[in-house]
């Protein structure tokens, strides 16, 4: 097979950037008319307040704009970041959670604006520098809608809010299929060799299918409770997930979307 055009590959960058201007929309809707005090209601993540949420989000789309427009600059936030490996996120999330409620949020939408059209205007073929493996525009724009759909489902909870799930999630569930071996290496495991069948029932009542039809080892369910899952919001308990093989129902107890070392997750509904 040939490989995609300069124009496809520049189309399917403007698809998933798109998605992620979509759902950083999505999130802003639910703090636009937030008094200012509500900002430092405390979310599920333990010791993180709303304003820890945007202002992590609004850090790392600084950050991304430093990978996709300045590497001398980006590299310089690596070598900082490196000198606290394991709390560099959590001191960056309360440093950026001290501005002001009115103003941390112009600047996270003005980063969101200045990040998409950096995004958009890299030439296809270019690989962006990350904290991990280099990554292509539209990786580096799923990797954002990611983040962006798990931290607002943060703070959509401590809102009370329920948000319906809408077909961009697929880009957290592919980043979530996609982080298998990332997830078992992380957890000191040797990855299976075998690839995984991923099926998962889309919003819309499709289905989103990933790996070998004729796989050993499957997982099935709802994708909303895949992404719950990959993102570590929700616990395998409370999920409507089935798994079939050892392997897999392995990986269910580890599977993480995102980059880091492995979190605590969630207590199960209705405990501590």
């Amino acid at each position: 097979m040939s490989n995609p055009s300069p124009l496809d590959a520049q189309s399917r960058v403007a698809k998933v950037v798109d998605d992620l201007d979509a759902e950083g929309a999505a999130l802003d809707a639910l703090i636009a008319d937030l008094p200012a005090d509500s900002w430092a209601l405390p979310t599920p993540a333990a010791g993180w307040t709303i304003a820890h949420q945007i202002g992590h989000l609004a850090w790392t789309d600084n950050a991304s704009i430093a990978a996709a427009t300045n590497p001398d600059a980006f590299q310089a936030l690596v070598q900082q970041a490196w000198t606290n490996p394991t709390g560099f996120v959590d001191e960056a999330a309360e440093e950026w959670s001290s501005i002001a409620p009115v103003e941390l949020l112009e600047r996270w939408r003005t980063l969101r604006a200045d990040l998409s059209q950096a995004l958009r205007n890299i030439e296809p073929g270019t690989k962006v520098q990350w904290f991990g493996p280099p990554m292509s525009p539209a990786s580096m724009a799923s990797a954002r809608i990611m983040e962006t759909w798990a931290h607002g489902l943060d703070v959509a909870d401590t809102l009370g809010v329920t948000v319906e799930p809408t077909s961009r999630i697929k880009h957290v569930a592919h980043i979530g299929v996609r982080a298998r071996d990332f997830a078992y290496a992380l957890n000191q495991l040797t990855p299976p060799a075998e690839q995984f069948r991923v099926e998962l029932a889309a919003p819309d009542g499709e289905t989103w299918t990933w790996g070998p039809e004729d796989a050993k080892q499957r997982v099935s369910g709802p994708a909303l409770d895949f992404c719950y899952l990959v993102t570590q919001r929700r616990n395998l308990a409370d999920l409507d997930l089935s798994a079939e093989g050892a392997d897999a129902e392995k990986w269910l107890t580890i599977a993480q979307a995102f980059a880091g070392p492995p979190g605590n997750g969630r207590a199960p509904l209705g405990k501590k």
